[in-house]
């Protein structure tokens, strides 16, 4: 790899950690200098402008959280091992997030609703994504008569994401991982009343 690539990537492992914490619209150039030690124009060598960055970081901090997820399931063999791992992996959100500013996808979604058209598109991309992830599990489960053959795989896909993400927010909201472990055992009594056989 050369140089001019590791710096691009630099940028964009610096950028990604300040727009999940900040935000894109309160993150200055000035703000992504400091994080990343170079001048606007060592910065602008490699992006055209602060959306292209932006758009770049967000790929790379969704790619961050797919290699913890992936991770997370690596060694469960049964579907609700597997649900359950996913949905654990911000347990302890105040001292080892997967990434630093809780989840990429809800603050992206929350900064840019109306302000960034594309990287509001990127988020729902992204979602759409995780959705079928957890959809896949909850079909493994079913078809292997773990969960109920009956179990509207979508609804129940937003039910979780919905749960979990409430639950990421709430953490990084009071900085205790309570709330995180509150939904999780709330999840386990689910998975336990609603959707196994």
């Amino acid at each position: 790899m050369g140089r001019g690539v590791d710096t691009r990537n630099m940028i964009i492992q610096k950028s990604a950690t300040l727009f999940n914490r900040q935000g894109f619209s309160g993150s200055s150039m000035s703000d992504i200098m400091n994080a990343t030690g170079l001048k606007k124009g060592g910065i602008y060598r490699h992006f055209q402008n602060k959306d292209e960055l932006a758009v770049e970081a967000f790929n790379h901090s969704v790619e961050v959280l797919r290699r913890t997820y992936r991770a997370a399931i690596k060694d469960k063999h049964t579907a609700e091992e597997k649900l359950l791992s996913v949905l654990s992996v911000y347990l302890n959100i105040t001292q080892n997030p997967p990434l630093e500013g809780g989840c990429p996808l809800l603050n992206t979604a929350i900064d840019t609703d109306d302000t960034h058209p594309l990287l509001n598109q990127r988020a729902q991309e992204a979602m759409n994504d995780w959705l079928a992830f957890i959809q896949s599990i909850l079909k493994e489960g079913a078809e292997a008569k773990e969960f109920r053959a009956d179990l509207d795989v979508q609804e129940v896909s937003i039910f979780l994401t919905s749960a979990f993400e409430g639950s990421v927010m709430m953490g990084q909201l009071y900085r205790k991982d309570e709330y995180i472990m509150k939904y999780f055992n709330q999840l386990k009594q689910y998975i336990s009343c609603c959707i196994k056989q």
